[in-house]
C-alpha cells in the first residue's frame, strides 16, 4: 500500500472516530442527566438541547413497529459493514478528497446511531419524564441486544408563529420551522449526503492517471529502442 493510500485511510478513520466520539459522548451525558423532554436553550428562541428518544430512522422517523426496529437495525449494520469496504475501494482507486471526507461522514453517522440501536437497550436503564437514565443498572438495560432507542437532542425551531388567516388550510394555525429533533450522527449524514449531492460532478472521478512520458518535438529517437 502506497504512503499517499495510508495517509487517506488515517484521514477518513480519523474523521469516524472524531464523529463517532462526539456523538456517543453527547448522548451518554444526555441520557444521563436529562429526562425525556427536557430541554434548556443553547442559543434562546433558536437552538436548543431537547431530549427524546426514537425507535426509528433519522429525525424521529419510524418504520414498520417491532419487526421494523429489527430490520431497520440490522440494515444500519449491513450498510456500515459495506460502507468500510466501500471507503477503502474510493481511497485506494484516488476519488476525490471531498468524496472521501463526505463518505467518512455518511459513515460515522450511520455507525453512531447502528451503537445506540444495538446497545443501549443493554446498558440504559430506560428514560422518562420524570427519572434519569442508569448507566448499566443492575436489573438490566429497558430493552435487549438490537432493540435500543437513538437518542436526538438537537432542536432548531428557527421560526416560531402562526400563519397569517388568508394562508388556505392552515391559516391562523401554530407552526414551527424546523421542527425535527436530531443528533450528531443524523447531522453528519446529513452534511455528507447534501455536500455529495451539491459538488457530485466534481466528486465523482477518480484522479487522473499519471501521464505518459511523450517524445519531445525533434528528438531522435533510437531505432533500436523500437526492437522488441
Amino acid at each position: 500500500m502506497r504512503k499517499l493510500e495510508i495517509l487517506k485511510y488515517r484521514h477518513v478513520v480519523f474523521i469516524v472516530v472524531l464523529i463517532l466520539l462526539v456523538d456517543q459522548v453527547l448522548k451518554f451525558w444526555i441520557k444521563t442527566n436529562m429526562t425525556i423532554a427536557e430541554q434548556f436553550a443553547v442559543i434562546p428562541n433558536f437552538f436548543y438541547i431537547h431530549f427524546i428518544e426514537n425507535e426509528g430512522m433519522a429525525y424521529g422517523l419510524k418504520f414498520g413497529g417491532e419487526f421494523g426496529k429489527i430490520a431497520l437495525t440490522l440494515f444500519r449494520l449491513v450498510a456500515v459493514v459495506l460502507g468500510f469496504i466501500y471507503m477503502k475501494k474510493l481511497v485506494k482507486e484516488q476519488y476525490h478528497k471531498g468524496l472521501l471526507i463526505c463518505g467518512a461522514l455518511i459513515l460515522a453517522g450511520a455507525a453512531g446511531n447502528l451503537i445506540d440501536s444495538m446497545f443501549y437497550g443493554l446498558i440504559f436503564s430506560e428514560s422518562t419524564r420524570y427519572e434519569l437514565a442508569q448507566f448499566l443498572p443492575a436489573g438490566g438495560g429497558y430493552g435487549t441486544f438490537l432493540h435500543g432507542n437513538v437518542v436526538d437532542m438537537l432542536y432548531f425551531p428557527i421560526f416560531d408563529g402562526t400563519f397569517p388567516k388568508w394562508v388556505p388550510i392552515w391559516g391562523g394555525e401554530h407552526f414551527i420551522f424546523f421542527r425535527p429533533v436530531f443528533n450528531i450522527a443524523d447531522a453528519a449524514i446529513s452534511v455528507g449526503v447534501i455536500t455529495i449531492l451539491l459538488f457530485q460532478k466534481r466528486f465523482l472521478h477518480k484522479k487522473a492517471d499519471d501521464a505518459a512520458p511523450s517524445i519531445e518535438t525533434g528528438a531522435v529517437v533510437d531505432d533500436r529502442q523500437q526492437v522488441m
